[in-house]
C-alpha cells in the first residue's frame, strides 16, 4: 500500500505498487557479463550489482504478496494453476528475481497458513508459512531465480509508518530479521533483505511523527534505523545485500496541504520513493559494498500526483526521478532496486509513465534493477501480470516490460571471462584433464547443500560441457544451479546451460546444489565422460 505526500485517506491494503524490468544485451567488454542472475553471492561495485565472479548482474523481478495479509502465505494458492506453475510462468517471461512481502505475523511460532487448494496444491497443506516459503525458495531457485525478503507489515492488519509499533518492537523487527538471515545462510538463492515496506510521513510540521531522513532522532530517522537492522543481519550474514527504501517527506510530517500553512511546505515523493536525502545523509552498513537503495514510484492509477498534469508531461518526469533517486546511480554512489512500480493502465497517461521509466532505468545488463508490482491480479491499484485466473498474462503490460527483462539462466556459467572465444570446436580433453574441489556449505537434520568446482586443466575447450558424479544410495538431489542438474538412480548429471554451452581450456564451473540425505562428498567425478 502507498501514500503520497498530499494523500491523506487509506487506501487498500493491498494496493500496493511495483518496480520494472530491463533488457539484457551480449556485452563483451568490461564489465563482464553474469547471464541470468550470476553465480554465488551478490555485492555492490558503484552502482552496479555484481556477483562473486565480479560480473555484472541486473535484476529484473517480480513481487508475489500475500505472506503480509491474514492468509500468510502467497495468495493465488487457491487458484487452479499450482504454485510451482506459477513460478514456471515468472521464469519463462524472464522475471529473474521475485520479491517476497511478509508480516511478523507470518513469522510466529504457530502461524498458519490459509487460502490454499489442497487438490492443487497438496505439497504445501499442514506446512507452516515459513515451510510454504522454504519451498517456493527452493524450487525458485532451481530455476536461477533470486529471492529479496521484503518486511511489508509489522502485522497483518496493514503497513506502519515507522519500522516498529506499539506492538511491534523495533527488536521484535531486527531479531525476526536476524532469524531470516540465520534461516537462509548459505543459501545463495536468497540475496538480500528489503528492510521495511514504505516508510513514511505523519502529522504535520512541526509535530511530525512518522518517518524521517537525516533530522537525528534515533525514533524516527530512517536512515539511521536501516543502519541498525542492516548492520544486525550482516553480523549474521555477511552476504546479503541491504534494500533500504526512502520517505515520502524527509522532515517525517506531511505537506501542509490541511493547515494551508505553506511555509511548512517541503519536497515529498511516494511513500517509500523519496531519498533525495541519502547523498546527504548515506546508509553507513558495517560491511562494504552491500547497500543497494530500492525506491518505489508509481502512477495515476495509485494516486494522481501533480506532476502527471503538468504541461510538459511527460518530459518533466525524468528530472524527477533524477531528484528522487535516480542522482545516486548517475553519480556512482549505489545501485537502485527499484521494489514496486506498477498500473493498472487503464488511464493512457500511466501507459506513457511505464514506457518512460523503464527507457530511464536503461536498457542492458547495467541498467537499475527492479521488481515490478505485481504477479498478484488482486492488487488493487494496479492489477497484476498475472489475470484473474492466475495462470493467463496480462499482454499489454508484458509487452511494455518484457524488451527489459534478463531470464534467469541457472546462473553465470564458466568463470573464463569475457575474453575467451565465443564459440570453440568441441574438443576431447585428455585423460585426467579436470580437477574437482568439493565443498560442504551447510547441512541440516535430513539434508546438505554443497559445491562441486570442476576445471577443465585440458589443451582444448569442452563443448558441450557436462559433469557427472555418484552418490550413495538414500542421497537424492533437491535443486541445483548454475547447470541443469538431474538425478538417475545414484548418477547425478550436471549439464551445460544454453546461455554457456562451452568451458574453456583452463576455465571452471561452480555447480551449487541442495541434497537430502547424509551429507555426501560426490563420487567418480567426470568432465564429458573424462574423470577428474
Amino acid at each position: 500500500m502507498f501514500r503520497p505526500k498530499a494523500l491523506g485517506g487509506a487506501l487498500t491494503a493491498l494496493a500496493t505498487v511495483a518496480a520494472g524490468v530491463f533488457l539484457a544485451t551480449a556485452v563483451s567488454t568490461s564489465p563482464a557479463v553474469a547471464a541470468g542472475t550470476g553465480t554465488g553471492y551478490l555485492h555492490t561495485s558503484g552502482n552496479q550489482i555484481v556477483d562473486s565472479t565480479g560480473a555484472t548482474v541486473r535484476l529484473t523481478g517480480i513481487n508475489w504478496f500475500g505472506m503480509e495479509t491474514d492468509n500468510k502465505t502467497f495468495h493465488g494458492l487457491w487458484s487452479n494453476n499450482p504454485w510451482k506453475g506459477q513460478l514456471d510462468t515468472m521464469a519463462r517471461l524472464g522475471y529473474n528475481t521475485l520479491r517476497v512481502p511478509y508480516s511478523n505475523d507470518a513469522l510466529k511460532s504457530g502461524a498458519t497458513a490459509s487460502g490454499i487448494n489442497d487438490f492443487v496444491n497438496p505439497d504445501l497443506i499442514g506446512l507452516s508459512p515459513l515451510q510454504i516459503l522454504d519451498k517456493v525458495i527452493d524450487y525458485a531457485g532451481s530455476k536461477g531465480m533470486r529471492i529479496i525478503l521484503d518486511r511489508h507489515r509489522p502485522t497483518a492488519a496493514g503497513q506502519s509508518a515507522l519500522w516498529y509499533t506499539s506492538t511491534v518492537s523495533e527488536a521484535t523487527w531486527i531479531n525476526d530479521w536476524k532469524m531470516l538471515a540465520q534461516r537462509y545462510a548459505g543459501n545463495p538463492t536468497v540475496i538480500g533483505a528489503d528492510l521495511h515496506n514504505e516508510p513514511h510521513a505523519e502529522g504535520t510540521n512541526p509535530a511530525a511523527t512518522g518517518a524521517c531522513w537525516g533530522c537525528g532522532d534515533t525514533t524516527r530517522d530512517w536512515r539511521l534505523a536501516a543502519e541498525r537492522a542492516g548492520n544486525a543481519i550482516l553480523g549474521v550474514q555477511p552476504n546479503w545485500l541491504i534494500f533500504v527504501e526512502g520517505v515520502s517527506c524527509p522532515s517525517g510530517g506531511l505537506s501542509n496541504v490541511w493547515d494551508n500553512d505553506p511555509s511548512n511546505d517541503e519536497d515529498c515523493g511516494w511513500w517509500g520513493g523519496n531519498l533525495s536525502k541519502a547523498g546527504q545523509f548515506p546508509v553507513r552498513l558495517s560491511v562494504a559494498n552491500r547497500l543497494v537503495y530500492s525506491p518505489h514510484e508509481y502512477a495515476t492509477s495509485v494516486y494522481r500526483q501533480t506532476w502527471f498534469d503538468a504541461p510538459d508531461y511527460p518530459a518533466n518526469m525524468p528530472a524527477i526521478w533524477d531528484k528522487y533517486f535516480g542522482y545516486l546511480y548517475k553519480q556512482n554512489i549505489a545501485p537502485i532496486m527499484m521494489g514496486e512500480f506498477g498500473s493498472t493502465l487503464v488511464d493512457p497517461k500511466d501507459k506513457v509513465w511505464l514506457e518512460k521509466l523503464m527507457a530511464y532505468t536503461g536498457t542492458g545488463v547495467t541498467g537499475m534493477s527492479f521488481t515490478y508490482w505485481s504477479w498478484n491480479p488482486n492488487s488493487g491499484d494496479t492489477g497484476g501480470i498475472a489475470l484473474d485466473d492466475w495462470t493467463n498474462i496480462n499482454t499489454a503490460k508484458q509487452a511494455i516490460l518484457q524488451p527489459y527483462l534478463i531470464a534467469p539462466s541457472g546462473g553465470g556459467g564458466p568463470t573464463g571471462g569475457p575474453t575467451d572465444p565465443p564459440t570453440d570446436p568441441p574438443t576431447d580433453p585428455p585423460t585426467g584433464a579436470c580437477t574437482a574441489t568439493y565443498r560442504q556449505v551447510n547441512a541440516w537434520q535430513g539434508g546438505f547443500q554443497s559445491e562441486l568446482t570442476v576445471k577443465n586443466t585440458g589443451t582444448g575447450a569442452v563443448n558441450p560441457w557436462s559433469v557427472t558424479w555418484s552418490w550413495p544410495s538414500g542421497v537424492t538431489l533437491g535443486s541445483g544451479w548454475n547447470a541443469t542438474v538431474t538425478q538417475s538412480g545414484t548418477t547425478v548429471t550436471a549439464a551445460a546451460p544454453s546461455h554457456a554451452p562451452s568451458l574453456p581450456a583452463g576455465g571452471s564451473v561452480t555447480v551449487g546444489f541442495t541434497a537430502n540425505g547424509t551429507a555426501s562428498a560426490p563420487g567418480t567425478v567426470k568432465l564429458s565422460g573424462t574423470s577428474c
